[in-house]
């Protein structure tokens, strides 16, 4: 993807859940970076949340258990953060938090208690927008 690539928000969610329903988290991940990237300082914070829950995927998919978990719960902590202080009207308004936050959650402790084996690869995503 071209350092300078730029997406709206709205498009940035719509492109990088398209590419985690294909099972291409890690092309999600791209998307989601380059929007951190761009994003004002107030939600670089949440974007980069939503590219490490991408790279949790990635991790997932390619069947490294220890490495999903850290970067699920890592980019949920980021997204938790923010939305305890998101301002009416941001960028994220195409975001549905809260079922990211628990998806991840959920998704993460199933991997560290049963193993990846426990998830089928088409439950290896994770909702984002509404």
């Amino acid at each position: 993807m071209p350092e300078d690539m730029a997406f709206t928000p709205a498009e940035a969610v719509r492109l990088a859940q398209r590419l985690i329903d294909d099972g291409r988290p890690f092309h999600a991940h791209e998307v989601l970076e380059a929007t951190w990237k761009s994003s004002p300082a107030g939600e670089r914070a949440l974007w980069k949340g939503l590219a490490q829950i991408a790279v949790g995927l990635t991790h997932a998919r390619r069947g490294n258990s220890k490495g999903a978990v850290t970067l699920l719960r890592r980019g949920a902590a980021a997204v938790a953060g923010y939305a305890a202080d998101a301002a009416p009207g941001s960028q994220a308004a195409a975001l549905d938090l809260e079922a990211i936050l628990s998806g991840t959650n959920a998704l993460a402790d199933v991997i560290a208690a049963r193993g990846l084996d426990a998830v089928p690869p088409g439950d290896l995503r994770v909702r984002l927008s509404r």
